[in-house]
């Protein structure tokens, strides 16, 4: 395939393989080389768009040059029966004019309305178990799962437009807000609870108070005859206001 002289590009690898694991955002890398004297421009589609970001999902190959695109899946809750993935990729280049911007990359560039000659690669999407000692799958059952895609499978796929990597962190951000809203919630109601109570202790040591002052004008106004019944109430009430000060 990549020693084709009518691709504009040389895909490399052609199977996108994961090493797959639930609940977990997984990465792998392509990479697109540009063997020819002009300026090719790409874009990457898939089927499933909303589980896939890719950075970058569009961009420009200068001549005789690599540029390297990052696919990230996004964490799955389960696998998939027997590991199998029907998702495909697909990559369209075209030459574009020298001086072109990435940002003048578009999607009608690659329509045959345009009137450019499109080269379309497509690529597979295979999950690989995660890599350990007591795994039972054996490398050979993938391999040789690998030869029944072909080039010219799934000519009909309905390949949409990817997202940047950069657009990903909104999956994630809605949670993040949503755990913070309950958070503040329960913190509200454990403020509000003992706020209540620290007013009410408040209101009580306040009413000690002025009782104490006025059993003590009453005192006052008896010429400094204290009696001993006087006395004892005096040092229980200060007692008590001593006791609520501490809570």
């Amino acid at each position: 395939m990549g020693s084709d002289s009518k691709d504009l590009l040389e895909i490399e690898p052609l199977e996108l393989r994961f090493p797959f694991e639930t609940k977990k955002q997984i990465s792998c890398s392509m990479q697109l080389t540009n063997r020819t004297d002009d300026y090719i421009g790409f874009k990457v589609k898939t089927t499933s768009p909303k589980k896939y970001c890719v950075r970058p999902n569009s961009g420009i190959v200068p001549p005789r040059s690599t540029s390297d695109v990052i696919v990230t899946m996004q964490a799955q809750k389960e696998a998939p029966p027997d590991m199998q993935c029907k998702d495909k990729f697909l990559v369209q280049s075209v030459i574009v004019a020298e001086g072109t911007l990435v940002k003048d990359i578009t999607g009608d560039m690659f329509t045959k309305e345009s009137g450019n000659v499109v080269d379309e690669v497509k690529l597979k999407v295979v999950y690989v178990p995660p890599p350990k000692p007591p795994s039972p799958v054996r490398e050979g059952s993938e391999e040789g799962s690998s030869p029944r895609a072909s080039l010219s499978d799934g000519s009909n796929l309905n390949y949409q437009e990817t997202t940047r990597e950069s657009d990903e962190p909104l999956f994630s951000a809605v949670k993040t807000h949503k755990d913070q809203e309950d958070y503040t919630s329960e913190t509200s109601a454990l403020i509000a609870k003992l706020t209540e109570e620290r007013n009410s202790a408040i209101q009580q040591n306040n009413k000690l108070r002025e009782e104490l002052d006025l059993l003590r004008r009453e005192v006052s106004k008896q010429n400094g005859g204290f009696s001993f019944v006087v006395v004892v109430a005096i040092a229980l009430l200060g007692m008590l206001l001593g006791y609520i000060m501490k809570r």
